[in-house]
């Protein structure tokens, strides 16, 4: 971050290495780091595995579009009446919600509007600077992956964005389970042998943020609901008598949904 008289190097530094340009898999976090590391991107990847992401994934399992909105937006009532689609309100509040056993256990289905302060931002800044964006968490990491692996170039840029949560003052939390998240996907192109990865050279593709991130997977991967349980964001979850919501996101590779963001909607793509 550049303070106030920071050097034209710490300048150049800001803008130009931390935008991971010689690899065509990067990793960063949050807004900020989203626009850094998206800029001349082909793919960008939205991680918020707690809990954004994993309602997507578990609406286009049963056939849904989802509409990201903006956080806390007023005009939210009349864009989801525009669009004859289902608002998700706050948590417990009844209804579609920001929780993924709300979009399980839903009578019905077809389309929701979903705001969220992360996910959903991210994806609605993103789509306006990269040609495609997806929204994966754990359920549906392989399935994303082995979609980039069948249909992009093999030189294609994919841009992976961890979500994280906010603090109170609005900051970026960086959130385990979206690096967690991330690392699953990452891990998921290089075994199919994508973003440069050769097994007598190594995965020289990837920048190291991601390299980290897929090693934080394959640590966590043995235990892996266990370490959704007991993270932050999962205590806070369960705290609040959303521990089905922690479960559900724990569902590694459980859905062949792709959900990529198509004229302002996720709708259903199986691999």
């Amino acid at each position: 971050m550049n303070a106030p008289g920071s050097s034209p190097r710490h300048t150049y530094s800001a803008n130009a290495a931390h935008r991971q340009l010689p690899f065509t898999v990067r990793l960063d976090w949050g807004l900020d780091g989203a626009a850094t590391v998206a800029a001349g991107a082909d793919l960008a990847v939205v991680v918020d595995v707690l809990s954004f992401s994993t309602c997507v994934s578990v609406a286009l399992d049963r056939g849904a579009e989802v509409f990201p909105y903006r956080w806390r937006d007023t005009s939210a009532e009349d864009f989801a009446a525009h669009h004859h689609a289902q608002l998700a309100g706050p948590r417990g509040g009844g209804g579609l919600s920001l929780s993924p056993a709300s979009f399980r256990s839903a009578e019905s289905l077809g389309r929701a509007v979903l705001p969220s302060p992360n996910g959903s931002e991210l994806c609605r800044l993103l789509a306006g600077e990269v040609p495609l964006v997806a929204a994966v968490c754990l359920r549906n990491a392989a399935a994303t992956a082995d979609w980039v692996a069948a249909n992009l170039p093999e030189d294609a840029v994919l841009a992976v964005v961890a979500a994280g949560e906010c603090w109170p003052d609005g900051t970026l939390r960086p959130a385990l389970e979206d690096q967690i998240g991330a690392g699953a996907f990452i891990a998921g192109l290089a075994a199919a042998g994508r973003g440069g990865y050769e097994a007598g050279d190594g995965r020289h593709g990837y920048a190291p943020e991601a390299v980290a991130a897929m090693a934080v997977f394959e640590s966590a991967e043995p235990r892996l609901r266990e370490m959704l349980q007991q993270c932050s964001s999962g205590r806070e979850l369960a705290g609040a008598g959303f521990a089905e919501d922690v479960d559900i996101a724990a569902e590694l590779d459980q859905s062949d949904s792709v959900a990529l963001l198509r004229e302002g909607a996720f709708r259903p793509l199986t691999v």
